[in-house]
C-alpha cells in the first residue's frame, strides 16, 4: 500500500542508519515491523504476567523436562 507521510530529515537519517536500509522505504518498513512486533510481544509478556495463561508443573518442573 502507497501512503504519504511527513517525517523531519534527521528522524528519517536515523531510522535509516538503526534498519541498515539504504532507500526510504525500506527503511520506514522495517520499523513499523519491527514496532509491531515490539508491542506483540509486550502484550504477550503482561499477559504472562497477570496470568493468562495456565502452564502446567512449576518453572522449575518444567526447565527438568528432557525437551
Amino acid at each position: 500500500m502507497r501512503l504519504t507521510i511527513e517525517i523531519d530529515d534527521a528522524t528519517l537519517e536515523q531510522v535509516m542508519e538503526l534498519t541498515g536500509e539504504r532507500k526510504k522505504s525500506p527503511a520506514i518498513s522495517k520499523a513499523v515491523v519491527e514496532y509491531v512486533k515490539r508491542r506483540k510481544a509486550k502484550e504477550f509478556g503482561r499477559l504472562i504476567r497477570e496470568g493468562a495463561f495456565d502452564y502446567p508443573g512449576t518453572n522449575e518442573e518444567i526447565e527438568r523436562q528432557d525437551i
